[in-house]
């Protein structure tokens, strides 16, 4: 069998590993470019560890048996396992993480879902002085007041999707 899906999470996991290096040294800039690298950064980071998650279920669905093409959440595995009669313990942790508000995992998930959702944001009141072709982005940390703690939340992210993605992998080569 196959494990690219293997390879591809160790990947991410250690893009997101570098890119969370680069924020680091974006925040500890002095330049003329500090804000809009400790934003690419800040969205690269987020990318890579929700790339990660993504080939790590992927992963799960590549061990099971289970066509990868179609996996973007945890629900689509969820179905093929129903559909299969399987039983996926992992499934059962993931869904707690991805449900619980409070998790880890959810939040990342969020604040990744985030990035996207920039350009959605209500322009202001202003029809005559701005352009219909302007572009409008929302930062994902506008004030920079709390860039450390960012990069804290971002490397803990890191931390226990790494420890999710070992502990997961030792269960599932125990079948």
């Amino acid at each position: 069998m196959s494990s690219i899906y293997l390879a591809r999470t160790n990947q991410k996991l250690n893009f997101a590993r570098i890119h969370l290096d680069a924020l680091r040294e974006a925040c500890d800039s002095t330049g003329w470019s500090k804000h809009a690298l400790m934003e690419s950064y800040n969205e690269s980071v987020l990318f890579h560890l929700a790339s990660g998650y993504a080939a790590f279920l992927r992963e799960i669905a590549e061990r099971y048996g289970f066509a990868t093409d179609h996996i973007s959440g945890y629900r689509a595995l969820e179905a093929d396992v129903e559909a299969s009669g399987q039983e996926c313990p992992e499934l059962r942790e993931l869904r707690v993480l991805e449900e619980n508000q409070a998790s880890w995992l959810h939040l990342m998930l969020q604040a990744y879902e985030a990035c996207w959702r920039a350009s959605d944001r209500a322009v202001s009141a202003e029809p005559a002085a701005t352009s219909a072709s302007e572009i409008h982005v929302v930062q994902v940390n506008p004030s920079y007041n709390d860039e450390q703690a960012i990069v804290q939340e971002y490397q803990s992210w890191l931390n226990e999707l790494r420890e999710l993605v070992d502990r997961l992998r030792a269960g599932m080569q125990e079948w």
